[in-house]
Formats: structure tokens, sequence, C-alpha cells
């Protein structure tokens, strides 16, 4: 493991674990915390020793959001930073989970609000502990939307939902979150670590390369016509089929053996 004073980084099993750490402000985002989850997030995509990725927080939360104390005192100062963030910094967050060729697991371990929780929407997987909760925050303060969460809140629930979450700022609680398919799964607060990290192994030693394709067709077709769609398709099994990882698919099942991915 490797530590900073805002975010952990911890490997075990082709898994890199992202921990937010900033427990005494709920994890709550500053350029800092920002900057170093951008940063590490590039590093887990650009190393090919990491085959999936789990983000989670520190403490009762998963990631407040903002941190409203700095920015407003950056506003209060003539600093222009806060008005660049969304495009210097959160931006280039959701992209980089979005476009990430591995799977990327959001553990989320209390309240995710306002950017915290798009960081959530925008991974692959939700697992969220019974104690968790989800809060789109920006019309409190008199903004609207970032972080991809006008486009990641309404594939997961549809636009009425969203419409509804983003407009009244209404709390919601994991049960809730799990009715309304915004995540996959609930657990004991004390079994979140464990399952995440057990989910996100099996990703880790599955056919990461076939995963890399699902994600950038899923993407993609939610975005393009059918006929677009069927064409994706068609490339990602052509590209598919020549790998290692599908030849060793293949030649486990005909020898009724358990596959060993690498990767490739």
């Amino acid at each position: 493991m490797t530590t900073s004073e805002v975010l952990l980084t911890a490997d075990a099993d082709g898994v890199r674990t992202l921990t937010l750490n900033r427990p005494q402000a709920y994890n709550s985002l500053t350029v800092e915390l920002k900057e170093a989850l951008l940063a590490a997030l590039r590093e887990a995509a650009d190393d090919d020793a990491v085959r999936a990725v789990v983000l989670t927080g520190s403490g009762k939360a998963f990631c407040a959001g903002q941190d409203l104390k700095e920015h407003v005192g950056l506003l209060q100062a003539g600093d222009p930073a806060p008005l660049h963030t969304v495009k210097e910094h959160y931006n280039p967050i959701v992209r980089t989970i979005v476009a990430m060729a591995k799977p990327v697991v959001a553990a989320i371990n209390g309240t995710a609000a306002g950017a915290g929780a798009a960081f959530a929407y925008a991974s692959d997987l939700r697992i969220a502990a019974e104690s968790s909760s989800f809060l789109m925050a920006f019309a409190n303060v008199g903004l609207g939307p970032d972080s991809g969460a006008s486009w990641t809140l309404q594939r997961l629930v549809g636009y009425g939902r969203a419409a509804e979450l983003m407009l009244l700022a209404r709390t919601i609680d994991a049960a809730e979150a799990l009715r309304l398919g915004l995540i996959g799964e609930v657990v004991p607060d004390e079994e979140l670590p464990a399952r995440a990290q057990a989910v996100a192994a099996k990703l880790a030693a599955g056919p990461t390369v076939a995963y890399a394709k699902i994600k950038s067709v899923l993407n993609l077709a939610a975005q393009s016509t059918f006929d677009e769609a069927l064409d994706a398709e068609d490339a990602a099994q052509s590209a598919l089929g020549a790998t290692a990882d599908h030849t060793e698919a293949v030649e486990a099942f005909v020898g009724k053996r358990k596959p060993n991915f690498q990767g490739k």
C-alpha cells in the first residue's frame, strides 16, 4: 500500500483499490484530492498489472462532493479556479473511469453526494453498504449537474427519476437506490470491503480484454443508432475472436476445465 494524505492506494490479486482519504470532511473534494484521484486513475488505466479497480472512501462517507469550504474561500478571494474545476478535474476524472479498458467497481461505504455520487454512477458496477445514501445536491447550492451525472443517472434510472432526484435534491437510502436500479447490490456495512474486493478479483481474473470491448460497445450503443451498434459489435467480435483469451476459453470449454485468462 502507498499512502498520501488524501488518497490511499493498495494492490492485491490484480485489483487496485483507490480510497478517498479525507474522512473528517466526508471525503469532500479539494483541488488536492481531485488532482490525486485523476493521476491515480490514469496510472491504473495505464498499468497492465492492474486488471480491475475499486473506488471507495474512508470513514463514514464515500464522497460528499465538492469541498464547499475551499470552494467558497476561493470565490470570495476572486480566484477563478472554482470556475474551471469541471473542465480541469471532474470531466477528466469521469472520462478516465468510463474509458478505462478495465472494470471499475464503486464500493459505496456511506454518503455519496454531488460529484461523489457521479463518480459512482460512472463506474461499471456499484456495490453499496446498507448505511449508504445518495444525493444529487447540485440544486441545493444553485448549480446544475456535473461529472457526467446528466448522462449517467438517466441511463441508470430513466429521465423521470433522474429529473426528480436532481430537481428535488432528495436523499435516497441504499434500499431505494437498489429498487431504482441505481446500484446493483447492497451488503451489510462490515461486509462491503471484502465483497467489493471479491467482485473485483473475479473480474481481474477474467477476460479483461473482452471487458474493455464490452465497455466501449455499451457506451457507444447508448448514443448511437441500432445499425451503428451492430457495426460496433461486429468490429469488437472480430477483434476479440483473434485474442488468446478467446482461444483459451474455447479450449477450456472443450477440455472441461477452468480457463486461465491473461487479458490478451
